[in-house]
């Protein structure tokens, strides 16, 4: 009798065991193999978003205009005025008149020679030439030159000249002035100005922008750590090379949305 329940006892231990060993291979997972068109941590995933940077304490609470004026000298009447594409930062500021007054017009840039972004709606049937400026903190000119205005109302860029760079930590603040009466000394210009700063970029964004796979992840990168001006110019030389990307074109147009000037994101790129 008690050899019968050993046998009994046995037959039943050993399917069990068998089955345990047999499942056992079926639940552990294989390495998810990536698929054409699927998008990981290290891809570029979305559109750039620019992220404001903390204030640097150097950038003034006032420091600019970021939109020029209405029609005045004989300028005519535009749909879109003239305008620099930087953020602009209005923050409430605590006083006993409780008036917005901190407004920022400006960016950041890691670049000894940066390129200046405007959209002018003025044309060379206009005026012959705008004027941009550059100074340091003690209003010295750094640089001043006459730009030579667009066949059609578009986006210019002003890039610096090799004699002309930007000291890190340095803050500067810029001008575009476009007169439209020129035969009047003094006629007051249409104008836009702000503030650009030089940066160092720390260890972690280096790495990030090394192991980017591509250059609008390198614009995305740039525009998440708030370095603006380096964003736009590497976004913009995109859309030059690659005038009829549909991708580059909607990166561009993101960029600017989020900065608020959704009014000028599809206005062409012109020399």
């Amino acid at each position: 009798m008690l050899t019968i329940v050993l046998i009994l006892s046995s037959l039943t231990y050993y399917p069990a065991k068998v089955t345990a060993q047999t499942k056992q291979p079926a639940m552990t997972k294989q390495p998810v193999q990536p698929t054409k068109g699927n998008t990981s941590s290290q891809g570029r995933n979305s559109r750039p978003v620019f992220v404001l940077p903390k204030t640097p304490a150097q950038l003034s609470p006032i420091s600019g205009r970021r939109t020029g004026m209405g029609s005045r000298d004989n300028c005519p009447a535009v749909t879109t005025a003239l305008t620099a594409l930087v953020p602009l930062r209005e923050e409430q500021k605590l006083s006993k008149t409780d008036k917005p007054i901190l407004r920022i017009v400006g960016g950041l840039t890691t670049s000894e020679r940066p390129t200046f972004w405007f959209y002018v709606p003025y044309t060379q049937e206009l005026t012959a030439s705008a004027e941009f400026i550059l100074q340091d903190s003690a209003q010295n000119d750094i640089y001043r030159n006459a730009i030579a205005l667009p066949q059609k109302p578009g986006i210019i860029g002003v890039s610096l000249p090799s004699n002309t760079s930007l000291q890190v930590w340095k803050t500067y603040h810029w001008y575009l002035k476009v007169p439209c009466n020129q035969q009047q000394t003094a006629s007051v210009p249409i104008y836009v100005e702000g503030d650009i700063q030089r940066v160092n970029l720390d260890s972690r964004m280096m790495q990030q922008l090394q192991t980017a796979v591509n250059p609008q992840q390198k614009v995305a990168i740039y525009a998440q750590e708030g370095i603006w001006f380096d964003s736009l110019t590497m976004l913009a030389q995109l859309r030059q090379k690659n005038p009829h990307d549909a991708s580059v074109a909607e990166d561009w147009q993101s960029l600017l949305r989020s900065v608020n000037l959704d009014n000028v994101s599809t206005a062409p790129l012109v020399k």
